[in-house]
Formats: structure tokens, sequence, C-alpha cells
């Protein structure tokens, strides 16, 4: 059985490997261990510290957790994250990571995460690219599996107008997009 995250957030953190002189915070629920002293957890808070990326994650995840390869879920919220590192594609487990409140100002930075094929919610707002055009259409389209987004589902609808988005894009055609559908009323 796992149990909580292991909890490296509020701890002003400059970079990942900073967490390896720190005890994780203490929860309600406790942190169990294996043998080896390595948390019994898939999940990894490092939100809300000063982290601008994520050398030496693997590293870290390796020190703290009995099974790192499993990581599910990753929060890298409230940080000074800048891109996506391809280090985060080498989590293949991963269902939950949580980017929002950092500095990521590049769309295209999402395409790398499309690897992930189990990742079903994540989070971007709080960054530069919330503000581009078709943000939400070229997110969803380059992560086929998302069940949520910035803590919204992901809906049918959602998900055909980024198919088209994605395939327009792809073809040159972007501008002939309309940012929103808007469905068909009826009267009665």
């Amino acid at each position: 059985m796992y149990g909580p995250p292991v909890d490296m957030s509020f701890i002003n953190l400059s970079s990942v490997t900073g967490a390896l002189c720190a005890q994780p915070r203490v929860g309600l629920r406790p942190l169990r261990r294996n043998s080896k002293g390595k948390y019994l957890s898939h999940a990894f808070r490092l939100n809300n510290n000063n982290i601008s990326d994520v050398v030496g994650l693997e590293y870290t995840l390796d020190h703290f957790l009995a099974r790192p390869s499993k990581l599910g879920w990753l929060d890298l919220s409230f940080n000074k994250l800048t891109l996506i590192d391809p280090a985060l594609c080498q989590l293949h487990e991963l269902r939950v990571l949580y980017l929002h409140g950092n500095s990521i100002c590049d769309l295209s930075q999402t395409d790398k995460l499309g690897e992930l094929q189990y990742l079903h919610t994540i989070t971007l707002h709080g960054n530069v690219i919330e503000f581009e055009r078709g943000y939400r259409q070229h997110v969803i389209a380059v992560l086929p599996h998302l069940k949520k987004m910035d803590f919204s589902a992901v809906t049918h609808e959602q998900r055909a107008l980024a198919n088209i988005w994605g395939h327009c894009t792809k073809r040159g055609k972007k501008d002939q997009i309309p940012e929103t559908v808007t469905p068909c009323s009826h009267e009665h």
C-alpha cells in the first residue's frame, strides 16, 4: 500500500536537489518507509519553492521514493520554471502534473508531454502561455489522454475542437479556427 505524498513544499528550495538536505513536511497521514528507509509513496510535492529547473529530479526521486519509476503525481506549481524539461517525460507512469503558477512562456513546450501516455490531469494556468491564442485547444490536442486541465474537466466538445485545432495548425490554418465553439440553441 502506498501512502500520502512526500511533501517538500514551502521550504524555499532553489533547486530540486536541495530537497536532499531537507526532511519532508509532516502531513495528517504519516509517511511510511520500506526497510531501506525510502518512502512508500507515488506522489511528490515540490510546490511553492524557488525552483527554476528540474536538474537532478531523477536522482532526488530515487533518493526519497521506494519505487521512483512508479511516480504518478508530481506537484511543481508555484516555482520559477520557464520550460518543460525533457526529464519530466521520463516519468512514464505520471498521471497528474501540476505546473501552474510558473513562468512557462512557450506553448510548444507542452508538446513534449505527449509522450506520457497515462497523463490525465495537468495544470498550467498562471503561466504566460495561458494567454496565448488557442492555449486550451493546443494542450488538449497534444495530450490525447487528458481528462482534466487547470482543474476543469475536458469536455467532448473541447476534445473535438482541439482535434480540429491540432489538424489545422499542422496545415498552417490556425487563424481560421474559432477560439470557442458555442452550443447550438434550439427554439421550441
